[in-house]
């Protein structure tokens, strides 16, 4: 089952949030929070040879 991270502002913080129940820290910058949320859940892959 894929990860599906969304981001979530509270306040001026901006926070990643994942559908496994994983959270990241709380960020200032929204950037710096989906760049957290891409790092949790990297692009699907086709494995060679496939």
């Amino acid at each position: 089952m894929p990860h599906q991270t969304t981001i979530t502002e509270r306040g001026s913080f901006a926070i990643a949030r994942c559908s496994c129940g994983w959270t990241g820290p709380a960020r200032r910058s929204r950037d710096r929070a989906r760049t957290d949320a891409q790092t949790h859940s990297p692009p699907l892959s086709v494995p060679s040879g496939a």
